[in-house]
């Protein structure tokens, strides 16, 4: 009987320590602070998104009533049958991997450029990262003047030197390649930025070592430094890839408009387009989550490979 009780007595002794040690933790210690805010993304946000996936699979239309007794994929079949979403993904696409392709060359070419002994390069470093401070809404109104036809500095540029004129904005063949361009502008200087962040972690004694043993500039640049430098282009690649996602306010700014020129249409006008100016709200939500998923396929893995090297 005296061990039942003893053996009672420890376990409750046990519990209430593991007690004290839960009310103990930091986190039970913080949920003050955190309880609110995580409750209020969870409601607003993940909320949201499940709440719109729940949309993309009745048929509401306009501003009725769904009916949620029938849910159905209907509408990503409609999507993948569609000519007009299919084209705006090859669009999307495309702009997605130019893009970051460019933005992570050119960042590259002027990180290693500032990271030379060159006069005024902290000048030179604000410079070319102010762009990246402007929102969509500036930069597509900026560019929309640089290609105007009769007065764009594009065009005064290359009627000074005896090309003539073009017409960018209004030329469906070109349109897409102008608005990479235009978003390059605007990012390079974060790609940048975030080389010259990794170029900082790289100990001098590589360089020194390199030109000790003869070996010239770019070969240790080559060989040596920018092979380094890969965890830094895939987080710059990561952050990219979702920006080029979800550049509906840049292509607003240059078209007043939810259709832009064909050649520039992608997934994010055309799914409020959908939405808002046609009121095919489940039509426009299975786009939505089409772009979600897609984003989802940008970020995991990067979150994953983060995880199993001990970043995160």
């Amino acid at each position: 009987m005296s061990t039942e009780t003893e053996n009672t007595g420890e376990a409750l002794d046990s519990s209430q320590s593991q007690l004290r040690r839960l009310i103990g933790a930091d986190a039970i210690k913080s949920m003050p602070f955190w309880l609110l805010p995580a409750f209020l993304v969870g409601l607003f946000i993940y909320g949201a998104v499940l709440w719109n996936f729940v949309i993309s699979l009745t048929d509401l239309q306009g501003f009725g009533t769904p009916s949620f007794s029938q849910l159905d994929f209907d509408m990503y079949g409609r999507a993948f049958s569609d000519p007009q979403f299919l084209f705006a993904g090859q669009n999307t696409i495309v702009l997605l991997v130019v893009f970051t392709i460019v933005c992570l060359v050119l960042g590259l070419g002027l990180a290693i450029l500032l990271d030379q002994d060159i006069r005024r390069r902290g000048h030179l470093r604000t410079i070319y990262l102010l762009p990246f401070s402007l929102a969509f809404i500036v930069t597509g109104q900026v560019w929309l003047w640089m290609y105007n036809y009769n007065y764009g500095v594009v065009n005064t540029f290359t009627r000074a030197l005896g090309l003539g004129q073009y017409q960018i904005i209004g030329n469906s063949q070109i349109i897409l390649g102008a608005i990479i361009t235009a978003l390059a502008w605007q990012f390079v200087g974060y790609t940048m930025v975030v080389y010259l962040a990794g170029l900082r972690t790289i100990p001098d004694d590589q360089f020194e070592a390199a030109r000790v043993a003869g070996v010239k500039d770019y070969r240790i640049y080559w060989k040596v430094i920018i092979p380094q430098l890969k965890a830094s282009a895939a987080s710059a690649g990561v952050i990219l890839m979702v920006f080029a996602l979800k550049t509906f306010d840049f292509l607003f700014a240059m078209f007043g408009q939810y259709r832009p020129q064909k050649g520039a249409d992608i997934l994010a006008t055309m799914m409020v387009r959908e939405a808002f100016q046609k009121l095919e709200w489940a039509y426009g939500a299975s786009i939505a989550v089409i772009l979600f998923l897609m984003a989802l396929g940008i970020i995991s893995p990067y979150i994953y490979y983060q995880y199993k090297v001990n970043e995160i």
